[in-house]
């Protein structure tokens, strides 16, 4: 059975810095794509940032040069650095494999 279980959210000041991690049980090398999807209160979930097993990542426009994904493969663990953020960034982020698994998700809030 694959978990994903994310970390790393709270509450941080806008033009601050957090690092999410999606650990996952098991080798990530078996998935290709993986990604951070996060949903604020009333609105659909949405991509933030995807990356397939070569490297190549992907980001929302929202996010671009704010966000980094990465994926380390010695810990198995997905990792997204966050940086800059904004109260609009605030929203539950949730760690996906295939469009399949999903963590339990982690929040994140932007406020001073």
């Amino acid at each position: 059975q694959v978990q994903l279980v994310e970390s790393g959210g709270g509450l941080v000041q806008p033009g601050g810095s957090l690092r999410l991690s999606c650990a996952v049980s098991g080798s990530i090398f078996r998935f290709n794509a993986m990604g951070w999807y996060r949903q604020a209160p009333g609105k659909q979930r949405e991509l933030v940032a995807g990356i397939t097993r070569s490297g190549s990542a992907n980001y929302a426009d929202s996010v671009k040069g704010r966000f980094t994904i990465y994926r380390d493969y010695g810990k198995n663990t997905v990792w997204m650095q966050m940086n800059s953020l904004k109260p609009e960034d605030t929203a539950v982020y949730y760690c996906n494999a295939e469009d399949y698994y999903w963590g339990q998700g982690t929040q994140v809030t932007v406020s001073s």
